[in-house]
């Protein structure tokens, strides 16, 4: 069988998808501490702004999955990649429109970039590459893995920032508390 151009990122997404499954289930742990506390978030927050890390973090999983599997050629691959990449895209439209509602939180600009913005190019890149898989595949294999990648970092980053906030709003909560 002749090598395939997904032969040299096989290294690529073995260290992007442990990754990804690694900072899934870090993300079960840290959301099973921060339960004990208080509610400082709706539930609308927390599908807006904690849910969509463990998306991102499970599309990358899932990408480096579909990249690693033993395609015979890339004729096929574009097609569950294309099914994963528009699913993202229609997720992240859910979450625009959630993050346009009425929660506790009210994003500011930083916010839109990381958890709207950044995450819909994201996904549209890999709609776009995994079109152009046939015919450009060399551009579309980093196309791809860019935005896997990116949507790891997007992921650490909001989760990040999703634990500051809670710690954040439990300090404030016990300042004014022992101030009363």
């Amino acid at each position: 069988m002749p090598e395939t151009p997904l032969a040299g990122w096989e290294s690529f997404y073995v260290i992007l998808g442990s990754s990804a499954a690694a900072l899934t289930g870090l993300q079960f742990v840290v959301m099973a501490l921060v339960a004990d506390l208080p509610r400082v978030g709706s539930v609308h927050d927390i599908a807006t702004y904690g849910t969509p890390s463990v998306v991102h973090f499970c599309t990358a999983l899932l990408i480096s999955c579909i990249l690693s599997a033993p395609w015979p050629d890339l004729e096929a691959v574009h097609i569950p990649l294309l099914l994963t990449a528009a699913a993202g895209v229609v997720y992240m439209v859910i979450v625009i429109r959630r993050a346009r509602g009425r929660g506790n939180y009210k994003p500011v600009l930083e916010d839109w970039i990381w958890h709207t913005m950044l995450p819909f190019l994201a996904y549209a890149l890999v709609c776009g590459a995994a079109l152009e898989l046939e015919h450009h595949p060399t551009a579309a294999l980093f196309l791809i893995g860019a935005a896997t990648l990116l949507l790891v970092f997007i992921g650490i980053h909001n989760a990040w920032d999703t634990v500051v906030w809670i710690a954040t709003q439990e300090a404030r909560k016990k300042k004014a508390h022992t101030s009363d």
